[in-house]
């Protein structure tokens, strides 16, 4: 089954908005686990609008042989105040996997993938390094013909289909053509030897489609509609009811 990894970011956002501990990020993780989910996810920023690192080292000291630990991020952001840098925060706590994301400082969310023809060499010492002390390197990538090839000799593991526009084109009633160009994405990936993660913007409504459409989806990480439909249902049923659709 495609594992379901949930981002909980927007636990961090509400904590921070108020100060203070609740609620509190640990606690929303032993909810998901013990309702079934396979992984966390966590995507710290430099600015530390919500994951912090010590939210990172704290989730990494309880999650250590029970799930999958993802932490997605940008490696070329530079350390700043108290955020290491990705590669740093890596190093320190040896996450199952590392997301690459080419995000800058004013994105309010990433909106796009590297694009493998042109970042690959500037990538290839932090493969290297990653792979180095054990975690599987994931791309965050646009949908669309790339290099996986090099990819893949480069020592990259997984990509991650950026989804939001299929989420987009779902929403307004026309996915097919992006639905199209995300299948022939994991398809031209899985031939080059890579496995396939998606994520960003995936909800309950748009899953069951994606997920059809893509045989051999490893996994997916979900975050912001995860925790808002949990406003309404509860974190435990909500982390089933997207396990349900998976299966």
């Amino acid at each position: 089954m495609t594992l379901l990894s949930v981002n909980l970011n927007k636990i961090a956002v509400l904590r921070n908005s108020r100060g203070g501990t609740e609620p509190d990020i640990c606690r929303a993780a032993q909810t998901c686990i013990e309702n079934g989910c396979g992984g966390i996810t966590v995507h710290p920023r430099p600015d530390m609008r919500h994951v912090r690192p010590e939210d990172v080292r704290a989730l990494a000291a309880m999650l250590r042989g029970r799930v999958e630990y993802n932490i997605e991020g940008n490696p070329f952001a530079p350390p700043r105040g108290g955020y290491p840098g990705l590669i740093a925060l890596a190093r320190e706590v040896r996450p199952t996997q590392v997301t690459l994301v080419p995000d800058g400082d004013g994105q309010i969310t990433s909106d796009h993938g590297f694009d493998l023809s042109n970042d690959l060499e500037r990538l290839r010492p932090l493969v290297d390094e990653l792979n180095a002390i054990g975690c599987r390197v994931s791309l965050f990538v646009d949908s669309g013909p790339q290099d996986f090839a090099a990819a893949k000799a480069l020592g990259v593991q997984r990509i991650e289909i950026y989804t939001g526009p299929y989420a987009e084109a779902f929403a307004e009633g026309e996915p097919d053509a992006v639905l199209a160009d995300c299948a022939a994405t994991a398809r031209l990936a899985q031939q080059a030897g890579l496995a396939v993660n998606a994520g960003h913007d995936l909800s309950q409504a748009n899953l069951g489609t994606f997920k059809a459409a893509i045989p051999g989806l490893a996994e997916v990480s979900i975050g912001h509609a995860l925790i808002g439909e949990a406003l309404y249902e509860g974190l435990a049923s909500t982390v089933r009811n997207y396990l349900q659709i998976l299966r």
